[in-house]
C-alpha cells in the first residue's frame, strides 16, 4: 500500500459515498487509476466493506455500554470466539494494560443490557469485567 492508496482510503473514510470521479479529481489522477486501486484494496482485504454511521441520538432508546474484560491465562482466543457470537456485542477490541478486551455493548433497554451482561459473565475464561454505560457523545468522527 503506497501513498496514493492511503489518500484514497482517507477520502473514503470521510465519505464512503464519494464517486470515483470525485476521488480522482481530488487526488489529480485518472478515474481508471482510482477504480483499479479500490478494486485491489477490496480484493486484498484492506477494504472489507462500506457502512453508514448514525449520530448516537438517532437511536435514543438504545443503551450502549463499554465492558472491559480480563481473561484467564491463555483463553483469549476462545473468549473472543464466544463474544463474537453474542448478539449484544457490537464490536470487540484487543487491548493492552489491565484489561485484555474491550467490548462495545448494545441493548434496547436496561433489562436487555442486564441479560447481555449475565450471558457474558458466564463465558468460561473471563476472570473479571467492568462495565460503563455510555451516556453522551460530545464529538463524533
Amino acid at each position: 500500500m503506497d501513498t496514493l492508496d492511503q489518500q484514497i482510503l482517507s477520502l473514503l473514510r470521510q465519505d464512503a459515498r464519494l464517486n470515483v470521479a470525485t476521488v480522482a479529481s481530488k487526488l489529480g489522477v485518472s478515474r481508471g487509476t482510482v477504480t483499479n486501486r479500490i478494486r485491489k484494496l477490496e480484493d486484498s482485504g484492506v477494504i472489507v466493506g462500506y457502512t453508514v454511521r448514525l449520530r448516537p441520538d438517532t437511536e435514543p432508546n438504545e443503551i450502549r455500554a463499554w465492558m472491559s474484560i480480563a481473561v484467564e491465562g491463555n483463553d483469549v482466543r476462545s473468549v473472543i470466539g464466544k463474544l463474537l457470537g453474542e448478539p449484544g456485542v457490537a464490536s470487540l477490541h484487543d487491548t493492552n494494560g489491565r484489561w485484555d478486551l474491550l467490548a462495545e455493548l448494545r441493548a434496547e433497554n436496561l433489562a436487555g443490557l442486564s441479560k447481555v451482561l449475565e450471558r457474558i459473565r458466564l463465558i468460561r475464561g473471563i476472570s473479571s469485567t467492568e462495565t460503563s454505560i455510555h451516556l453522551e457523545t460530545y464529538r463524533l468522527g
